[in-house]
């Protein structure tokens, strides 16, 4: 098991595929910002004196952790506010699948994707990814492995 959660590989793996996806999605927020907030709002979820808010600040909290995570800056700390953003995120999806809405997610405004069990299995996938970095002991290929030596 031990073998398993230190793989450096498949730290690396997933460190790229989440880096990816937050930065890609970040970006695409911070562009579009009104298009993000009309997103939200229709989750129903929010109260309307904090969309503007959560609009202007999510998405740079999502690029910067996923710079961070995809060079290995701080991998640990980074890896718990993506856990943290995507448990929020799947609760969200949750949520308005339990309500029967047929929304876009948010996730980016590039490429538009439907809240339901397609984009809960990735939430899910992306939050396990997300602890194993957490629990893996392994910094190789990262930018902290450097400045150790």
């Amino acid at each position: 098991m031990t073998k398993l959660l230190n793989n450096s590989i498949l730290v690396l793996i997933f460190r790229l595929i989440i880096g990816y996806i937050f930065i890609s999605y970040g970006i695409g927020k911070i562009a579009n910002p009104e298009k993000f907030v009309s997103e939200i709002i229709n989750y129903k979820l929010f109260p309307e004196f904090t969309l503007n808010l959560i609009a202007l600040i999510l998405p740079w909290i999502e690029l910067t952790s996923g710079i961070f995570i995809t060079f290995g800056i701080r991998l640990k700390s980074n890896s718990v506010i993506i856990a943290t953003m995507m448990i929020i995120f799947t609760l969200s999806v949750v949520w308005a699948m339990s309500l029967g809405l047929d929304i876009n997610c948010g996730c980016s405004s590039t490429s538009p994707q439907k809240v339901g069990f397609p984009k809960l299995m990735e939430n899910i996938g992306l939050l396990i990814s997300s602890i194993y970095i957490y629990f893996s002991n392994n910094n190789k290929f990262s930018f902290e492995s450097l400045i150790e030596k």
